[in-house]
């Protein structure tokens, strides 16, 4: 039987009633503002700067730091198992007679649209042939076994690992909000049983600060790779040449919809988009499965599982820290820091709509059918770009050396029957991917930003456009500067300091779980004996 609010009596917060009323946080917004905004003109001021910054800084922290990347993505992965299986796994996020909010399919589509972007798209096609050209641990390129490697790899870097890391700051949030009910949420609250009275001070607003970099960051790289990739679709489908200015107008009118969305809210604006996004991404797959070479992506997904599943702690844990060969430092932890870097804000927007289910329910939720939705999309379409450079049919590899990834995606989708309608499709599902991520980003940043703010309680209107259009800013300089190093390393650099923030919210819900429930999940055993 779950355990729920109703047994929780130890907690002054959950039981007052009186708050004070929601406002801006200076202490926060302020900082992040005038951060975020430095980085907009330096990217636009010192386009040449900025790129050989960035590649500085990224080779700096994946030679420095890529021992802490892993470890902790291993770590989060174990203890979501804890999580899961352990002593607490039945507590329920709410009280007794709480419902979810949220119907399991759209539940189920609001994390899946929201926590991915635009980047699943991206890389979907491409990544399994970057693997093949560039295989990790010495195999031959183009070779067999790279093709093996390359599919399973790109399933590895989007599946169990990075949906533990967003499950990791998910449930301490909604326990927060729906065991403890905390009536404000934000990161800090979640971190009080270690902060303690500084989670109102200085310590809270240092970890408020830095959710809300990470989230910029994180966010605006999605923008950095999706709006290039919109761009070349605009084009191919129109026949005009693909420019600055037509980038620049795709973001423009990227910001404007996603602005309407986080202007309307939670349920009027996300939850309809999720549930588009989802009906979508379904068609398309179902679609490129039945008219490409079903059989032999149905037999390499297979075979992918089975190496992944063999290969999983030799993958989580190798840095190539003799020969160097660049693979992981290139890929495992880039992806590794982009999910840190959205793991704090998609946390706070997962927590908040998972209220009424149990901390079992929300971590496995959130990482079988997380995983679920990307491994789908990825072996199929990575299974049909695999087919088209094995059998010689289209030149992915050069493409990707001639043109890069959006022009690369354009010319396989190109290659599908009725390829100008699901040019429009692919169209639109990029855009309602990140419009979904960036509504929920903007939500919780502006969120973050506010004191005073109770969990049921959506941010002021202003308060979410404001960061809507600092987010789309942001991407005006990656844009700008158009270079992937660039674009990766404003995730890297700016997810590194949320590692100890991840540790000190898993450390915290230990606290409190142990807490409020510690009595009542002994083993009846030990019950007996101290009777």
């Amino acid at each position: 039987m779950p355990l729920s609010s109703d047994d929780v009596n130890n907690s002054p917060i959950s039981q007052d009633n009186t708050h004070p009323k929601a406002s801006l946080d200076f202490s926060v917004f302020i900082p992040a503002f005038l951060l975020s905004s430095i980085a907009i003109v330096y990217l636009i001021a010192n386009k040449e700067g900025a790129a050989i910054l960035s590649a500085e800084m990224m080779a700096y922290v994946t030679s420095q730091w890529g021992w802490l990347f892993v470890l902790s993505g291993f770590g989060a992965f174990g203890f979501c198992i804890w999580l899961a299986f352990g002593r607490y796994a039945h507590v329920k996020l709410g009280r007794a007679d709480d419902k979810p909010e949220f119907s399991n399919t759209s539940w189920v589509s609001m994390m899946f649209s929201a926590g991915i972007a635009v980047g699943l798209v991206n890389w979907a096609f491409v990544e399994p042939i970057y693997y093949l050209a560039t295989p990790p641990f010495d195999i031959e390129p183009h070779s067999s076994a790279a093709a093996e490697w390359g599919h399973m790899y790109a399933l590895f870097h989007w599946s169990f690992v990075p949906w533990s890391l967003y499950a990791v700051a998910a449930v301490p949030i909604a326990y927060v909000l729906y065991v403890k009910r905390t009536p404000f949420m934000r990161m800090s609250e979640a971190c009080r049983p270690v902060l303690k009275e500084q989670t109102n001070g200085i310590g809270g607003s240092i970890v408020n600060t830095l959710v809300i970099l990470g989230m910029v960051g994180g966010a605006s790289t999605s923008l950095g790779l999706g709006v290039p990739l919109v761009s070349a679709f605009t084009a191919n489908l129109f026949g005009i040449d693909d420019s600055l200015l037509l980038r620049l107008g795709v973001l423009l009118l990227w910001t404007m919809i996603f602005s309407v969305s986080v202007y309307k809210g939670l349920n009027a604006g996300i939850r309809i988009l999720s549930d588009i996004n989802i009906l979508l991404a379904i068609i398309i797959i179902a679609f490129i499965l039945i008219v490409g070479p079903t059989v032999f992506t149905l037999s390499l997904t297979a075979n992918s599982l089975g190496l992944m599943l063999d290969n999983f702690l030799r993958m989580s844990f190798w840095l190539d820290p003799i020969d160097h060969g660049g693979f992981p430092n290139a890929w495992t932890l880039f992806y590794w820091a982009w999910w840190v870097a959205y793991a704090p804000t998609m946390g706070m927007f997962f927590g908040r709509i998972s209220k009424g289910r149990t901390i079992r329910e929300l971590v496995l939720g959130m990482i079988l059918w997380g995983s679920l939705g990307c491994v789908s999309f990825i072996a199929i379409c990575g299974g049909y770009a695999i087919d088209l450079e094995m059998s010689g049919a289209l030149n992915i590899t050069q493409l990707l050396a001639d043109e890069g990834i959006p022009h690369t995606v354009v010319s396989i989708v190109n290659t599908l029957p009725f390829s100008g309608i699901f040019s429009f499709l692919f169209t639109v599902l990029c855009f309602v991917f990140l419009v979904t991520t960036l509504d929920s980003a903007a939500y919780v940043l502006a969120s973050v930003s506010t004191k005073n703010l109770k969990g049921t309680e959506e941010p002021a209107k202003y308060t979410r456009l404001v960061w809507a259009f600092v987010l789309a800013l942001v991407a005006v300089g990656l844009i700008y500067v158009d270079g992937l190093v660039t674009v990766q390393s404003a995730t890297i650099v700016t997810a590194l300091p949320l590692l100890p923030i991840m540790f000190l919210i898993a450390y915290s819900l230990v606290k409190a779980l142990k807490q409020d429930f510690g009595d009542q999940v002994k083993p009846q055993v030990m019950i007996i004996e101290n009777k």
